[in-house]
């Protein structure tokens, strides 16, 4: 299990390593600022070769510390550093402090002043930073002006950033330089992944290093935009999923134990996959459950069609498309091991789900607004694991709260953005709201409150999905860096996932780990086909990577 901590769980995490005696601030510093030097010199293995030129840009707090031990690290490895202090040295934080004392024992630092460097100051930096048609600049600059722990805009700094081109409005030229950000692009909140201030201002990095592990900002929202790359340097501290360890008893004391799970988000990977994937030889097709899925009129099955063969690749031992009168002869001449029921209205599923073997049902694909308003209360009223997507969102955005009180805890809602809106209109206005200070309202926050109100999982999807339960249960499937999966944006994708996790429902998973393995599932399968993927092509890549998995 990979955990996603917030800035204030790795602020409790440090503080109880050095409250243990485990390790001091100033050697989680060290530890910190030779991690970033590793990681430059493993990024661009050239850079190592020969020494170039750097310019460190420290804060005023302990990010600038680190920063100070990366331009000591180069200066030792014959860089010519130069560093720049924003804020006042007498200010830093002890660990920080010393740092810069020890820089300047063989260094001198640049001063930029708060809130906003003077023009002086801003001609030295561009001087000693910018790259011009005439000067070549620095091979690196490190961003060590705000980390993990930033709650404000640095709206102030705009003009110094711009005019040493790592501005992330700056249009990006051939010879923009490397720039290297500790922990997170400094007004970045690390929280949410949103840019604090409604000035926009944050460092662009080429390569992130963050420590101990991502934050849910490296993952969610803008974070994995304005990264770039985000590499995680080991700086000692224990795993918070070991239990026993000093980082996790430092999180139970600032959550509680029984809050834990609740409040602690995770990445989805294949430790969070579903059990039920595998099937055993003493097994038969019922004991895999029998999906059923709900389709549109005719011209408008083909979304229906998807998710059914969704729900058959991921291993539904069943699965029969519910279809009305006029599109029977259409679905006929396209499927084959689906099956095949008509069904007129509500009573027509009310009689239908009389079959206590049709154990998981989705509802939403191409299934236009007037048959959902008809037929989801009949679905939901049959108490079946149930999966309700698109149309069968869209078709309660008057009246949400009648959505809400018929739904059930085996439930899984999956929608999109526009979706979300309709549904949780306040919710999602809070979430597009611009921040001005941290930590920012985030998409995290926006599923779980989103779930608790609905009473069942609620899959947000996007490139970042988010997954929450009603308790609180949290995890991000990020299509993200080396995961990253831009081919699912095309028609039809979403039907598959939808179809993936009624697949997985009927198989006997429950709503959580469902939602989680079938979003991770889709984006591999779209990962092992590539670019000119499209939706039909996805269920066809499952047999694939289950080989893969050695499933």
């Amino acid at each position: 299990m990979t955990e996603l901590l917030t800035a204030a769980q790795m602020r409790a995490i440090e503080l109880a390593a050095i409250e243990s005696g485990e390790v001091t601030g100033l050697e989680l510093m060290e530890r910190a600022g030779r991690g970033v030097v590793e990681a430059i010199f493993e990024e661009w293995p050239e850079l190592a070769k020969s020494p170039g030129r750097a310019v460190v840009l420290c804060g005023p707090g302990n990010n600038g510390g680190d920063g100070f031990v990366v331009a000591r690290m180069l200066r030792e490895l014959g860089w010519e550093v130069e560093v720049f202090l924003y804020g006042d040295p007498e200010k830093l934080p002890p660990d920080a402090r010393t740092n810069y004392e020890r820089w300047m024992e063989q260094g001198v630092v640049s001063k930029l002043s708060m809130p906003s460097p003077n023009k002086s100051e801003l001609d030295l930096l561009e001087k000693r930073a910018a790259r011009t048609f005439s000067a070549a600049g620095p091979e690196l600059i490190i961003d060590a002006l705000f980390g993990t722990g930033l709650t404000r805009s640095i709206g102030g700094l705009k003009n110094a950033l711009e005019a040493i081109q790592i501005c992330s409005e700056v249009n990006v030229d051939p010879w923009w330089p490397r720039v290297v950000s500790i922990d997170v692009p400094s007004g970045l909140c690390a929280d949410s992944g949103k840019v604090l201030g409604d000035e926009g201002v944050l460092v662009g990095a080429n390569l992130t290093v963050t420590f101990h592990g991502k934050k849910l900002g490296h993952n969610i929202s803008e974070g994995p935009e304005y990264c770039r790359k985000t590499v995680i340097s080991d700086i000692g501290l224990s795993s918070p999923g070991k239990t026993g360890s000093i980082s996790r008893r430092a999180l139970i004391e600032h959550h509680g134990e029984r809050m834990l799970g609740r409040v602690l988000s995770v990445l989805v990977d294949e430790s969070r996959l579903s059990p039920y994937l595998p099937k055993e030889p003493f097994e038969h097709k019922y004991t895999h459950g029998h999906a059923l899925i709900l389709s549109g009129g005719s011209a408008k099955t083909g979304a229906a069609r998807l998710a059914a063969r969704g729900a058959l690749r991921i291993g539904a031992g069943l699965v029969t498309l519910a279809v009305p009168p006029a599109a029977q002869m259409e679905v006929a001449a396209q499927v084959t091991a689906i099956m095949l029921q008509r069904v007129e209205g509500a009573d027509g599923l009310a009689d239908i789900v009389k079959d206590e073997r049709l154990n998981a049902l989705c509802l939403g694909p191409g299934l236009g607004i007037g048959h959902a308003q008809e037929l989801v209360p009949a679905a939901l009223s049959a108490k079946r694991a149930t999966v309700l997507d698109a149309d069968a969102l869209t078709a309660f955005a008057d009246d949400p709260a009648d959505l809400f009180s018929r739904l059930h805890e085996n439930c899984v809602l999956t929608p999109h953005g526009g979706e979300f809106s309709r549904l949780f209109p306040d919710i999602a206005e809070k979430l597009a709201a611009i921040p001005n200070k941290g930590p920012a309202y985030s998409k995290v926050d926006a599923t779980r409150e989103a779930a608790k109100r609905a009473g069942c999982v609620v899959l947000f999807k996007g490139p970042d999905t988010v997954i929450a339960a009603p308790n609180g249960q949290c995890s991000v499937n990020a299509a993200f860096y080396e995961r990253a999966a831009p081919w699912l944006a095309t028609a039809g994708s979403g039907d598959v996932l939808a179809g993936f996790i009624t697949g997985l429902l009927a198989r006997g998973g429950g709503p959580m780990q469902a939602a989680e393995t079938a979003a991770w599932l889709h984006v591999e399968c779209a990962r092992a086909f590539g670019p000119g993927l499209i939706a039909e092509d996805l269920p066809e890549q499952l047999p694939k990577v289950f080989k893969e998995l050695n499933i």
